[in-house]
């Protein structure tokens, strides 16, 4: 046994030589269940640490299929000739893998997996139902593949691996069937990442994070765009998003290139010192010294506290604040121009306005993919083209999830081709967020009247405010939701420990 362990170590850590596999690779050409998912941002998407993405590379896979080159879940790609989406390495047409000799441990493993049970305090390995062969081999032959796995997860180098990357390990399936509990795997995850259960963030996991923010306090007509779940949950394919709960507090954390850092202040009820110092805590053992270690958003209420707790304040750009009423109406002289651009396109155009349908998701990334090319045409400062280069994949998210986040999605056809998509949120019952907008740059007065269709939609259906996030920092977004005239704008500010400078 050991001599066959250590020629698997080799074939883990340093392809091309590959963990021998239980499936026959002429059974895996045959099936249609691996490597194709059926949203963006599925849990299962496959995980490359950092010596595996300069291996892809190499093989020539694309950088933008990997968000943080430290380690990340890839960037999924829209299947070509069909619904869902494929992994970056999945060749459609042969039904391969083109990194195949260089694939990462995570697919090396499969039909296996790790996960945690479902209280979230062991790791354990188990068979994937969904794989079809597993379901017709014999069970005697998986435990035996499964035992050899074990040894493996047991050695050293292979331990601290996956310990170095729990997205690794997944969530409890109820489809997958335990074959082990890992205890020597499960401790060391616990001793480098705390013993509270740290979870990832999925959609299963927003109405805990609403339940939250209700109890919080922080949500009000005038509040920031940030206090909902789906403001954070459209990046989870550029950030690896968890969340774990400290001193009854929700604390969402976020997992950038740069380091760990919270996206919002502890969530809960009273005062937050307990859950906040056990949340510093965890970013400074997750970040060591570096200054990433921060929590934004904080809410105006809770300035305060975290002056008295010694943190150092840096103000955010705002997020802006309409009245919902002046939008609609577009009336007087300050709003001259935007409604004469309203009425224009409603003069020159034959146009129909529908509420987005999950049909109209290959129309929206056509769309989206002009949209890109018009501003890069027009000329974008760096930060603007990076903005531009992160979005795609924020919005694959939302025509993919629209309906299970709740979200209002209206789109704009010409002759019956679609020009122009919009998509927003309820934040309470008084304020709605315009989460995001794209028109077709060419069309005169087609972005200011999905604007204002979308403000006249929100005040028929109750709305008093009408909130459009920040300006990123960027002149000309600021210029344009400057020129709507805001009645407020919200303050935003990031808190840095007293040690991070």
């Amino acid at each position: 046994m050991s001599a066959n362990t250590g020629e698997l170590v080799g074939a883990f850590v340093t392809p091309p030589i590959a963990l021998p596999q239980l499936v026959p690779s002429r059974t895996c050409l045959q099936c249609d269940v691996c490597c194709r998912f059926p949203d963006p941002d599925s849990a299962l998407r496959p995980y490359f640490t950092e010596n595996e993405i300069t291996q892809a590379l190499a093989g020539g896979i694309e950088a933008t299929a990997f968000p943080n080159r430290l380690g990340s879940q890839v960037i999924l790609v829209p299947e070509p000739h069909g619904e869902g989406y494929l992994c970056p390495a999945f060749d459609a047409a042969t039904s391969t893998c083109r990194i195949y000799e260089q694939r990462p441990l995570d697919c090396q493993l499969y039909p296996l997996a790790l996960m945690w049970n479902e209280p979230h305090d062991q790791v354990l390995l188990g068979w994937d139902t969904k794989c079809p062969f597993m379901r017709e081999e014999i069970p005697g032959e998986i435990q035996r593949h499964a035992d050899r796995v074990m040894a493996l997860l047991d050695q050293p180098d292979i331990l601290d691996h996956v310990v170095a990357h729990p997205r690794l390990i997944g969530r409890f399936q109820e489809d997958v069937v335990v074959l082990a509990l890992l205890s020597r795997l499960t401790d060391a995850v616990a001793k480098q990442w705390g013993t509270a259960p740290l979870h990832r963030f999925t959609l299963d996991d927003i109405p805990r994070m609403t339940t939250a923010l209700d109890r919080s306090g922080w949500r009000h007509a005038q509040s920031l765009a940030a206090y909902s779940p789906v403001y954070h949950y459209m990046w989870n394919g550029l950030l690896a998003y968890w969340w774990m709960e400290l001193e009854g507090a929700f604390c969402l954390f976020a997992q950038s290139p740069d380091g760990w850092f919270m996206p919002l202040p502890p969530i809960g009820a009273g005062s937050i010192d307990k859950s906040l110092c056990g949340a510093i805590g965890l970013l400074r053992r997750w970040n060591g010294d570096s200054p990433v270690s921060r929590v934004e958003n904080v809410p105006s209420q809770l300035v305060s506290e975290f002056e008295r707790l010694g943190y150092r304040l840096t103000p955010k750009e705002p997020d802006y604040l309409y009245r919902a009423t002046d939008l609609e109406a577009l009336a007087g002289d300050r709003y001259r121009s935007q409604r004469a651009l309203c009425n224009r396109f409603e003069r020159e155009q034959p146009f129909e306005v529908s509420t987005y349908q999950v049909g109209d998701r290959q129309d929206c990334r056509a769309l989206l993919a002009d949209w890109s090319r018009q501003k890069q045409a027009e000329g974008l400062e760096s930060f603007g083209a990076m903005l531009l280069a992160d979005a795609a994949s924020a919005h694959e998210v939302i025509w993919s999830q629209a309906s299970a986040l709740r979200l209002t999605g209206k789109v704009v056809k010409i002759h019956g081709r679609l020009c122009a998509y919009t998509f927003g949120y309820w934040l309470t019952s008084r304020t709605f967020c315009v989460l995001l907008e794209v028109a077709d740059r060419t069309v005169p007065g087609l972005a200011q009247y999905l604007f204002w269709e979308t403000c006249r939609m929100a005040v028929a259906e109750g709305a008093e405010y009408i909130n459009t996030m920040d300006d990123a920092g960027l002149p000309g977004l600021r210029a344009s939701k400057q020129a709507y005239h805001p009645i407020i704008l919200i303050p935003n500010v990031a808190a840095f420990p007293a040690c991070a400078s």
